[in-house]
């Protein structure tokens, strides 16, 4: 189980790490589209997808004049899990190789790189869930022998106690060692 734990924990660090870069990154993407002969409209779709990664909204909330009405209320739409950053940063590539004079002469800017970085997120996220099924299922089992009822550990220390209880009787020295010791059973 402990294995397990680390195994997800570390999972979920090299994912963070593979993130790390992904909004710094692209607006370098958007600026470099920006200099190309890029219609803008394609312009506006990888801003688009720059403001999805970036978590912004593409307008500013409209707060009311007069401070007695009560503020609107807006529904969130950040879109920032890792499964829609990778789809946004999907369609940051598309745009990007869809534009035939976009070939940038930096190695991190061109499509073949950023298709080999899309790779490696989904590579991550996928090791998270597979790592995050694991630790769940050793739960679940350590759950078993623990709880189980009949013959579970919680259920056989109870059992142990009232014997140790009868053999010995309630206030002898016997019990005294383990009637403070709490077993407790897990609310599912």
């Amino acid at each position: 189980m402990v294995n397990k734990n680390t195994d997800y924990n570390n999972a979920v660090n090299e994912r963070v790490e593979a993130f790390s870069d992904l909004r710094p990154l692209s607006t370098r993407l958007v600026n470099a589209l920006n200099t190309t002969n890029a219609s803008d409209e394609k312009v506006e779709d990888a801003k688009g997808f720059n403001r999805k990664i970036q978590g912004k909204r593409a307008s500013k909330i409209e707060t009311p004049v007069d401070p007695n009405q009560p503020a609107p209320k807006t529904i969130s739409s950040s879109q920032q899990s890792y499964d829609q950053l990778i789809q946004h940063f999907e369609g940051m590539i598309s745009v990007l190789a869809s534009e035939p004079s976009y070939t940038p002469n930096e190695t991190e800017l061109q499509v073949a790189t950023l298709q080999t970085k899309l790779q490696a997120l989904k590579d991550s996220n996928a090791e998270v869930s597979k790592a995050y099924a694991e630790v769940s299922n050793s739960r679940l089992e350590r759950n078993k022998i623990l709880y189980s009822v009949d013959n579970g550990l919680v259920d056989t220390a109870g059992e142990v106690k009232q014997y140790v209880k009868s053999v010995y009787g309630a206030s002898s020295p016997e019990f005294g060692q383990i009637k403070g010791i709490k077993f407790k059973t897990v609310k599912a």
